[in-house]
């Protein structure tokens, strides 16, 4: 089966999500520190994908609570999420082990 090549942020968010449900802001911090800084995404951006990913059937809804009298919904992988992101580690993985050994038949020229 051929999938589609996801973009990064939703690969970061899904990503974020692989280990524990959390809440949205959670899930943009998570997204900074497993980007060392470069992927930051946007409040608008990130609920956005969360509902293209919930709409996708690839997150759920994993509670709700009320913390300062703000609401915190938490997302959390589902097993279809699960599988769509280590289809993209794949070939992901397939990728970069394809241009490692490119880069090895030829050494560097100026």
């Amino acid at each position: 089966m051929v999938t589609e090549e996801m973009r990064e942020p939703t690969f970061l968010v899904l990503s974020a999500l692989a280990d524990a449900p959390r809440h949205g802001y959670g899930v943009m911090r998570e997204v900074l520190d497993m980007s060392d800084g470069r992927v930051r995404l946007r409040t608008s951006t990130l609920y956005a994908a969360l509902e293209r990913l919930l709409a996708d059937g690839l997150v759920a809804e994993a509670g709700r609570e009320t913390v300062d009298g703000r609401l915190r919904r938490y997302y959390a992988l589902t097993d279809p999420g699960r599988e769509r992101l280590t289809a993209e580690v794949a070939r992901l993985t397939a990728n970069a082990a394809e241009a490692d050994r490119r880069l090895r038949l030829r050494p560097a020229t100026a």
